[in-house]
């Protein structure tokens, strides 16, 4: 029997889904409709902009970076353009070795480039573009070019390298910049937003000296360019722009041609100096010896050069003068004198007989005079740097009292001069002792101890710095300046200088009758004392004071004796000095590292500056040849006119770059007068042992 459908339900069932399927398409629209409503009028802005970046690229454009001058305008830094050949790691579709031995083939690539390379990827990450090869000549870029589309990922830029003109002089003030390695990069995601965008595209950056100090003012504002890219992502237009503003121009108080006399005296030898203006604290020559090339840090140090710098015995990388702490030794003296006359512990007159040495305990304290001086009071103590007179004056005041006194020169505390990396040196005190160590028994100050301290030697260490600023406090009547290297910066943009105003740090409370006393103690140094030989014959009258620093403790029963002892165990020689001794205009510190007595190896350098700053003589070259041997004392030979003195041109720049025109100033004599121009971990030196047994002037 044949089945009959039901028509009707079938319909029905037919309706019902044609119904759902409706309602369905029906809700799809809706909600595409109102996915179309949000994205077109919701997000319209937001999605425009993401399409417009989709389409266009922010290029940084990073700016030139500002000058660095001397005070008479002569360029220390500048900038120069050139090519360089460079890998992106990431974009690579070959191995690096095997494109770096192809490269080979069509420009020269040396085992240092490659080692350098090494170095910065280490440093980097692999989507960085890094220089393979830099200061490409022309043919060398015609002959990339003509081959470039065979290494992907490689490709020629052009880049603003800094340049050093006069190379090692001044080096330390300087210093150099170098590519950012990952532990900066990590401090810059602490810095404000505005400053992270101020640094993208910067790869370089300030590490050292003024370089690094002033790193914000010399850096510039970054610029940028708005292009409009392809699918690909490669620039088919530029847009819009906003161009980079250069860095600014950064003016040191520094003379580089007195800094090159002071290296050129110092020859080979190693130690320190600062001299400044003790009426403002502007330095005028910052010396550290030996110094190094910072060229050499641009584009990438090599390891050779870096094992010879970083390992030298001579500590080339080392700011002495900033950085390096020693005894000073009887320059000592003057301070510890003025501070026995404002305690009330001596009077001027007051005089004591120096058989030659001072007991104490069952301890003999030797003077350097064998037989003594006899009945010395305190000018003659100073002039005559006896040292028994400031061991019974140590033993009377007590280490805390010194302490005292003497913080008031600024010993043992951060300058604050304008470059980072200060050492606060040491000025001991009983509570010192008590942090330092921890063993009870070592915490225990000892009397003994006490007595080297008055002559400055035992657990006294300071900087260069530190004495140099200390002696521009005597000179200056007892108000101490902050030093400071930088004395303007000039802003390119809107063409305004700003001026550093000199900053008062400090003024000594000592009575004007006791810093006379003083004063008149270091000028008889100079003219009938222990410097008397270097400053025979000078046409103005200055004020110093000597100073032989132990570096290791002789025994009781033996005698100093320089030729039987290992060179760098032999006495350093310092000096401190102002001039003209009525109305100061310069004072200086200064160590010569291991080459004996104050008078003969540091006053001679001495007196050369003092001819150069006051009276713009410049020595004979025999006279230099003889200071650098430190075999002359007073001036040989006739001194030159310092205005004659060809200053160092063109040929003096260093490989790495031209040297930029720069205002050469008609002679350093109008210095002083119209000083106005155109336009690591702290080393201590080798220190004495806490307890000396003989001490030298």
């Amino acid at each position: 029997m044949t089945e009959l459908r039901n028509v009707e339900a079938d319909l029905s069932r037919f309706r019902t889904r044609v119904l759902a399927a409706s309602l369905v398409v029906l809700v799809c629209f809706l909600l595409l409709a109102m996915r179309l409503v949000y994205l077109q009028v919701y997000r319209h802005e937001d999605l425009s902009e993401q399409a417009e970046n989709n389409r266009t690229a922010i290029v940084p454009i990073v700016p030139n970076r500002g000058l660095i001058l001397d005070r008479n305008g002569i360029v220390l830094a500048t900038n120069y353009s050139a090519y360089t050949l460079e890998i992106t790691p990431s974009r690579l579709t070959d191995t690096l070795e095997r494109t770096i031995e192809d490269l080979g083939q069509v420009i020269d690539i040396t085992a240092r480039d490659k080692r350098r390379f090494r170095k910065l990827l280490e440093e980097s990450k692999g989507f960085e573009s890094l220089p393979i090869r830099t200061k490409l000549t022309d043919e060398e870029v015609a002959k990339f070019a003509a081959q470039r589309y065979r290494y992907p990922g490689v490709e020629i830029k052009a880049r603003l390298f800094r340049n050093y003109p006069w190379g090692e002089l001044a080096s330390h003030v300087i210093g150099y910049i170098g590519r950012i390695n990952q532990a900066e990069k990590k401090t810059m995601e602490d810095w404000d937003d505005e400053d992270q965008a101020n640094y993208r595209g910067t790869e370089y950056i300030g590490k050292l000296g003024v370089e690094h100090s002033f790193e914000r003012q010399l850096h510039g504002l970054t610029g940028v360019e708005q292009v409009e890219t392809s699918a690909g992502g490669r620039a088919v237009r530029k847009l819009a722009s906003s161009p980079a503003t250069p860095g600014n121009t950064v003016k040191l108080g520094l003379d580089i041609r007195l800094q090159k006399l002071v290296e050129d005296l110092y020859g080979n030898r190693r130690g320190a100096l600062v001299a400044l203006d003790p009426r403002t604290g502007e330095i005028l020559a910052f010396v550290s010896k030996p110094t190094f090339d910072p060229n050499l840090f641009v584009d990438g140090i090599d390891v050779e050069n870096w094992q010879a710098l970083n390992e030298s015995i001579d500590k080339p990388l080392l700011n002495r003068a900033l950085r390096g702490t020693y005894p000073p030794g009887s320059t000592f003296k003057p301070f510890m004198a003025l501070a026995a006359l404002e305690t009330g512990k001596r009077t001027p007159s007051q005089a004591i007989s120096d058989p030659g040495y001072f007991w104490f305990g069952n301890h003999k304290f030797r003077d350097d005079k064998e037989g003594g001086h006899g009945m010395v009071d305190m000018y003659r103590s100073i002039v005559q740097s006896c040292d028994t007179y400031y061991y019974m004056l140590a033993n009377d005041m007590g280490v805390d009292l010194m302490h005292e006194q003497m913080s008031h020169f600024g010993f043992g505390e951060i300058t604050g001069i304008d470059i980072a990396g200060e050492s606060r040196g040491l000025l001991p005190s009983t509570e010192w002792k008590r942090r330092a160590y921890r063993k009870p028994e070592q915490q225990k100050w000892y009397a003994g101890e006490t007595i080297s301290l008055g002559i400055g030697q035992g657990y006294n260490n300071f900087t260069i710095l530190q004495i140099a600023t200390a002696t521009a406090t005597v000179a200056n009547n007892g108000a101490r300046m902050k030093p400071h290297l930088v004395s303007e910066v000039v802003d390119l943009s809107t063409r305004q200088s700003q001026k550093i105003a000199p900053e008062q740090v400090g003024q000594l409370t000592a009575r004007p009758e006791n810093l006379a006393v003083i004063r008149k103690a270091l000028v008889g140094v100079n003219i009938e004392g222990t410097s008397a030989a270097a400053f025979r014959g000078a046409a103005y009258t200055s004020g110093g004071k000597t100073g032989t620093a132990q570096v290791i403790t002789i025994a009781q029963n033996q005698k100093y004796n320089a030729s039987q002892m290992d060179e760098r165990h032999r006495d350093h020689a310092l000096y401190m000095a102002y001039a003209p001794a009525e109305e100061p205009k310069i004072a200086l510190a200064m160590v010569v590292e291991n080459v004996g007595f104050g008078g003969a190896n540091a006053a001679p350098i001495a007196r050369r500056v003092f001819d150069y700053w006051l009276q713009g003589l410049y020595p004979s070259e025999e006279d230099m040849a003889a200071v650098q041997k430190g075999q002359a004392t007073t001036p040989v030979g006739k001194p030159r006119n310092a205005a004659d003195i060809a200053w160092p041109g063109a040929q003096a720049a260093t490989a790495s770059g031209p040297v930029a025109a720069a205002s050469v100033p008609a002679g350093p004599a109008s210095a002083p007068s119209a000083p106005a121009a155109t336009a690591a971990a702290a080393v201590a030196l080798p220190a004495a042992s806490a307890v000396p047994v003989r001490a030298r002037r």
